[in-house]
């Protein structure tokens, strides 16, 4: 009896500490914008995305339109265009391709303000297939795994994108049910709240799902905003989550986000019955 009793105190006390938690957001400065940007070494426009701080959970951002955005490096300078119109979105020719070993500068200008960021491109390393299994209750299949979560000399961000519109069965269905884009970080840090996060929705695909896999490269300070940002995100809510906290940036003062410059690794594979 005393040995049941020491099993139900600990399920109780973790139980105890479930309560329900109101959010209270500070309204922002109007002029404090967010920047969302990945400069790459793969074929295609590369895109700065800029909009306004929201002040509620769910809200959409607003897009900050009529900036004029260049990115620079050591002997190039390209002038980005906002494209379509009111977007906030601003993308390069597609002619840009991003070099390892580049040294990259951002620069916005808007309503007579000046924002700067810089990222340096380390370069991409191949790497092995991510692993899957199959369900022999309904002959579907999930990822097993995908990287290391935790390697001090080996950063990265996966990418995964499965496709299984075109298999027998499926080609009527809702395309947001035929499609999933997964991310996955290698991090150069282990934190309690990543290895007891919260579960995070199981996939099922069918055999002949494509699976692109996306391999990005990350500098320390890349994979440090990273760290920051899933503290306060997907890794929030679990069993021993972190005192919330401004996620770093690497923007000049009335920025926040991330401009960052990621080498690509792709891998492709059919999922096989």
């Amino acid at each position: 009896m005393k040995k049941n009793i020491l099993y139900i105190i600990p399920i109780l006390l973790l139980l105890s500490c479930v309560k329900q938690t109101d959010w209270t957001l500070q309204s922002q400065s109007t002029d404090l914008i967010v920047v969302e940007g990945i400069i790459t070494d793969t074929m295609g426009s590369q895109r700065i995305i800029i909009t306004h701080p929201v002040s509620g959970l769910n809200e959409t951002p607003q897009p900050v339109s009529g900036a004029n955005v260049i990115i620079t490096n050591e002997d190039s300078a390209y002038t980005l265009t906002e494209h379509p119109l009111n977007s906030g979105t601003y993308i390069t020719k597609s002619s840009f391709i991003g070099q390892t070993g580049k040294n990259y500068s951002l620069l916005i200008a808007i309503n007579n303000r000046l924002y700067t960021a810089k990222a340096y491109m380390v370069p991409g390393i191949h790497f092995n297939a991510l692993t899957y299994s199959k369900d022999e209750g309904d002959n579907l299949y999930h990822i097993d795994s995908v990287a290391k979560a935790f390697d001090t000399r080996d950063t990265a961000m996966w990418e995964v994108l499965l496709d299984w519109s075109h298999v027998p069965g499926y080609g009527n269905a809702d395309p947001s049910k035929t499609k999933a884009r997964l991310l996955y970080y290698t991090l150069p840090t282990l934190d309690v709240s990543q290895i007891f996060a919260p579960p995070v929705e199981d996939i099922r695909f069918p055999p002949g799902t494509i699976i692109v896999e996306r391999r990005y490269s990350l500098t320390p300070e890349h994979a440090a905003f990273l760290r920051t940002l899933i503290l306060e995100t997907n890794w929030q809510g679990g069993l021993f989550s972190t005192v919330p906290a401004n996620v770093i940036t690497n923007l000049s003062s009335g920025a926040v986000g991330f401009f960052a410059a990621c080498s690509i690794t792709t891998l492709s594979l059919t999922v096989l019955p």
